[in-house]
Formats: structure tokens, sequence, C-alpha cells
């Protein structure tokens, strides 16, 4: 029952319509850029808080890695960091993936789509095989020059669609 929640929320998440776990209005449509291929299902879809953190070099700001929490129902389930890598703090599942497409978002960090190329654990994330940063809001480098070796920690929101073969 609860493996059908998930799934039921996730693609509800992912064709718009209905609200996220978050109570975040959902995308009217996700763009054709970062659909997930055919012949994969959802098998989780989580809310995440954290920051995209940014460092100056050169005058100019990069991306050092992400920083969020992702939640079931208020509760925290997994960690989202550099590489970028989802481990869950439930069953210590991880899953690394590589960016393939994008869609951009205005005020916000792009929303993507991840293929994945890594994966440990038997949990929920040992056989992911795509996964969706979705709704993106705020995350994006602060304007301007800046001077080198400053870091700034800039707060996003997003919801993490994951999907497996079948």
């Amino acid at each position: 029952m609860k493996r059908m929640t998930v799934a039921l929320a996730a693609g509800a998440l992912l064709v718009g319509g209905a609200a996220t776990a978050s109570a975040t209005p959902a995308a009217p449509k996700v763009a054709d850029a970062i659909q997930v291929p055919a012949g994969n299902r959802p098998v989780a879809a989580y809310p995440a808080e954290g920051v995209q953190i940014y460092g100056c070099t050169n005058g100019a700001w990069t991306l050092i890695q992400p920083a969020a929490v992702l939640s079931k129902h208020g509760k925290p389930v997994a960690l989202h960091s550099k590489g970028p890598v989802w481990t869950s703090i439930v069953d210590g599942s991880t899953v690394g993936a590589a960016a393939v497409a994008t869609s951009p978002r205005k005020d916000a960090i792009p929303e993507v789509l991840l293929k994945a190329n890594l994966n440990t654990g038997d949990g929920i994330f040992g056989k992911v095989t795509y996964v969706q940063r979705l709704n993106t809001r705020g995350g994006v480098a602060p304007a301007g020059a800046c001077t080198d070796g400053v870091q700034a920690a800039v707060r996003y929101s997003a919801d993490y669609a994951f999907w497996v073969a079948g």
C-alpha cells in the first residue's frame, strides 16, 4: 500500500494537476526535454529544501555543490549532496546521477533530468535509473562580480522524482 501511494504521488507530480507532498502546486507540465524515457516507472517522489553552494573563482560564481534534505510527510528520508548523489537515511541506499537534459525556470535553478550512474544498496535508491528535479524555486547563483575564495549558500527547494526500469 505504501509503495502504491508513493507511485501515485510520483505520477501526479509528473503529470501535474495535483499537489505534491510538500503542498506546493505541481508544474503544469513536465517539459518534453526532461521527460523520463519509456520503459521506466516512478518509484518515489520527495520534496527537498536546502542550499546551492557557490564559490567565487576568477571573479565569477560557480556551483560547488548542493546540500538538501528530502522529506516524506515532513520527516527527513534522504540527503542530497555533491555528485550529485542522493542517500537514503532510512535504508542507506544511494543513487548518483549525471544530467542529460535541463529545462529553464524563471528566477530558479533549472529543472533537470539525470541518468543514474551509481547505485548502492538494496533500498529505495538501489535500482533507480533516472532522477528528475522538478518545481524548482530559488537556488540561483548570486548576481555580479565576487571576490575569489568567497562562498555563498543560496536557499532552494525542489521536488525530486525517482524512477526504476519496468
